[in-house]
């Protein structure tokens, strides 16, 4: 009798529950039960470098809390575009920046034409960092497993480095140059040697410099975590949280013109894990 009845309840509300299954799956997926979505978040521009003739400091809300947006690009027409040639990039240069990519697929986070650029190559897995018409430069060793990830490239003028999450994954000896041509600096792209790759996956908290910086300033940068504020100022040229907008705020007001539908996603904490202290 207690058989019969519990038959008869799984097949007057099996439908009602497995609809409630399904809503609970997607809703996980979306990383709305991820306890990073309840975490306080920054609103866009809380935290900005200030430039005057005494000093250059951060001010604002710049305590690592994570962002409230992240910049989704679809790796088929979305990118931002700067003005370049950007303040002093002559001998050295590092790039930095969270991202999220779509599994399998390769992109340029970014690039500045001839002078340098930043992405994924050749099966997803190659970080490499392009200078000038060099740009096979990189490690193939990037973990392409759909979560979010630090990466990092740093160029001294002979060597190039690449870095996720806070580790280097290689290095290579070239010498040369970083002749800016004058062209625009774009977010979500490769320079054309790669034939114009754009980026497919979300992007954050990108950070350009004007010097190699060191590994333990890489380290440091990963371990703020995704909503870090950048730690060089005295050499950083450019601050793109894209936390809801393509504004710099790293004192140049190099700001960002979209082309395509770039979505500024508040559902992306699904796959980022705060690093550990």
């Amino acid at each position: 009798m207690i058989s019969q009845s519990a038959m008869e309840y799984l097949m007057t509300y099996g439908w009602a529950i497995l609809a409630i299954a399904i809503v609970m799956v997607s809703l996980y997926s979306l990383g709305i039960f991820n306890l990073g979505s309840l975490q306080p978040t920054a609103t866009p521009g809380s935290c900005q470098v200030i430039r005057t003739a005494a000093q250059t400091s951060l001010a604002g809300q710049c305590n690592n809390l994570i962002p409230k947006y992240v910049g989704y690009f679809n790796g088929q027409n979305t990118e931002i575009t700067l003005k370049y040639p950007l303040p002093s990039v002559a001998s050295q240069v590092s790039v930095v920046a969270w991202v999220k990519k779509v599994t399998g697929t390769s992109g340029g986070i970014v690039r500045s034409r001839l002078p340098f650029g930043f992405g994924f190559e050749d099966g997803a897995t190659c970080l490499r960092l392009f200078i000038n018409s060099q740009w096979g430069l990189g490690q193939c060793s990037y973990n392409d497993n759909g979560a979010w990830h630090f990466v990092a490239g740093t160029y001294n003028g002979t060597t190039d480095t690449q870095y996720v999450d806070g580790i280097s994954i290689g290095s290579e000896s070239y010498t040369s140059t970083i002749n800016a041509d004058g062209s625009s600096f774009v977010i979500s792209e490769f320079p054309p040697s790669s034939g114009y790759i754009p980026f497919n996956g979300s992007i954050a908290d990108l950070q350009v410099y004007n010097t190699s910086l060191p590994p333990d300033t890489v380290k440091a940068l990963y371990k703020e975590g995704i909503g870090g504020a950048p730690i060089d100022l005295q050499h950083l040229i450019g601050w793109w949280p894209l936390n809801g907008n393509a504004n710099d705020y790293s004192g140049s007001n190099n700001q960002g013109t979209i082309t395509g539908p770039i979505v500024w996603s508040a559902s992306w904490q699904a796959g980022y894990s705060q690093p550990s202290s």
